[in-house]
């Protein structure tokens, strides 16, 4: 199967500098194509040491220049924060610097620390999302970007340069409500995953999508690419050890950074979901909370990330799956430790399972100027 790697920079005390955050995950990322991933991955955030990545695009394209194979993600750009002509001419010039790599991921935000900060108001990040990516999107097919719908208005204007490859089978989005499903079935977007609900209700979202895409496209969606936190160890107690301890850390950062408790979420337009979410961590308070987030990521030994990354993927029917393994302020010895040891003893057995399991990438130019 496919299997990528995903950094999000994040630090969380104040005893590590941004620079030596840094400085510990850059040479994991040069190296990753080495090491066998099929893909690089990043996340956009803002503001605070959450995750310290402002611009996607600009990181994979330096990875661009250090790879030659691996595929670049965006796991993702959040649009209703960008003019969508900036995100078109960078994800079609990553595309062009790099023969064809580029997977575009990209969603509709959830921290209000993010929106204030953009000066971008909350309740019309679903409206603002669907009508940036269909004009991105179409863009990139096209080369042409323009919009006439209710919040976004954009004359024609060129994308230059232009990708010779399609974005179609490989441009994705997170989260995808009901009431923007069929414009994104439509673009033709993929489901990127990253677990914050009950697998049976992830596994029920994902077919209904499926079945969703195949109405109105007459073929089968893109597979879905998962998204795991990973510890693993070779000593399933040092493995539980590393799950409880940083596992649970991103988790709590996670409901920090996103304030899952404030009940002013609730009433923001798009958002009503969370109310359903902060009764929860009214009724079970926030550590078990925390916990029930971070087990539903994948920690144990080699063979039992294995089977846990297998059971996942053919259950979601998934193309890829993709590890954060560097997380929760793992200190310098304990990162390189996980990243080695999930090199080691578990890509390769993965990336010899369902080898059919890929992301689609283009294998022809599109003959566009």
């Amino acid at each position: 199967m496919h299997v990528g790697v995903g950094f999000f920079f994040q630090g969380l005390d104040d005893q590590t500098t941004d620079h030596h955050v840094y400085e510990v995950q850059m040479p994991l990322a040069r190296q990753a194509e080495r090491c066998g991933f099929d893909s690089i991955w990043t996340a956009e955030h803002h503001f605070t040491r959450y995750h310290m990545m402002p611009n996607p695009a600009q990181f994979l394209s330096w990875i661009a220049g250090c790879t030659e194979h691996a595929l670049l993600g965006s796991m993702v750009m959040i649009l209703p924060w960008h003019d969508p002509i900036r995100v078109a001419e960078s994800f079609s010039l990553l595309d062009l610097l790099s023969g064809g790599r580029a997977v575009f991921g990209v969603g509709r935000g959830l921290g209000a620390i993010e929106f204030d900060g953009f000066k971008v108001e909350m309740g019309k990040s679903r409206q603002l999302f669907v009508e940036y990516a269909t004009a991105i999107s179409e863009s990139l097919e096209t080369g042409i970007l323009q919009s006439d719908g209710e919040l976004y208005r954009q004359p024609p204007v060129e994308i230059r340069p232009r990708s010779s490859f399609t974005f179609r089978g490989r441009s994705y989005a997170s989260a995808v409500s009901p009431e923007s499903a069929r414009i994104m079935a439509k673009l033709g977007y993929g489901l990127m995953l990253i677990a914050q609900k009950p697998w049976d209700t992830v596994v029920r979202e994902v077919r209904e999508y499926a079945d969703l895409f195949q109405s109105i496209n007459g073929h089968e969606a893109p597979g879905p690419i998962l998204v795991n936190l990973t510890c693993v160890d070779q000593d399933a107690s040092r493995a539980k050890d590393l799950h409880d301890q940083y596992t649970m850390a991103y988790a709590q950062s996670t409901i920090d950074h996103y304030d899952f408790s404030n009940p002013n979420m609730e009433s923001v337009k798009g958002y009503e979901y969370y109310a359903g979410l902060r009764r929860n961590i009214e009724k079970h308070g926030v550590r078990q909370f925390n916990r029930f987030l971070a087990d539903l990521q994948i920690s144990g030994t080699p063979r039992q990330v294995v089977d846990a990354t297998v059971e996942r993927v053919r259950a979601l029917n998934c193309s890829a799956v993709v590890n954060i393994l560097t997380m929760g302020g793992m200190s310098d010895d304990v990162a390189r430790r996980n990243y080695g040891t999930y090199v080691e003893d578990v890509l390769p057995v993965l990336k010899s399972i369902d080898p059919s399991r890929r992301i689609g990438r283009p294998s022809c130019s599109t003959g566009r100027g």
